[in-house]
């Protein structure tokens, strides 16, 4: 392999695995937010008062249906970021690699869920959010300073 298809692949395969990551992630939790009691409480009475209760906000929904609305709407984000970023690393990489602003936007969204990640989520999630953004880091790297 010469360096210029060196070049040319690894900021795209390290794109690729960033936007793999968080689409994983985000298909999984939408599973999770619909199927099997990964994402309910613990104390089956918990989750009978949020069925209950309303939020100040409104009385149109419970809290219980915010948090799975909450939920599944966190997972199709991270899922459109894998589906975006994926697609224009793999389309059209020159586009994606030469604009400031897109390369902002997902340093923003994987940044944010780092974030979020560290202080209100657990172990796995975080993990996975750090792998997909050391990705995403590495691959403008390798695009930029090959």
């Amino acid at each position: 392999m010469t360096s210029w298809t060196f070049h040319f692949l690894a900021p795209i395969i390290l794109m690729t695995l960033s936007a793999l990551v968080l689409s994983t992630l985000g298909v999984l939790h939408l599973i999770y937010t619909f199927h099997g009691p990964k994402l309910t409480p613990r104390d089956p009475d918990l989750q009978a008062r949020m069925a209950e209760v309303h939020p100040v906000i409104t009385r149109q929904t419970t809290m219980w249906r915010a948090w799975v609305g909450f939920n599944a709407s966190h997972s199709m984000g991270a899922i459109l970021f894998g589906l975006i970023y994926g697609f224009l690393g793999n389309a059209y990489p020159e586009i994606l690699f030469s604009s400031p602003f897109l390369l902002a936007v997902g340093l923003a969204m994987l940044g944010g869920f780092a974030v979020l990640g560290k202080v209100y989520w657990f172990r796995i999630p975080f993990r996975g959010i750090v792998i997909s953004l050391a990705c995403y880091l590495a691959s403008i790297a390798t695009w930029w300073w090959p």
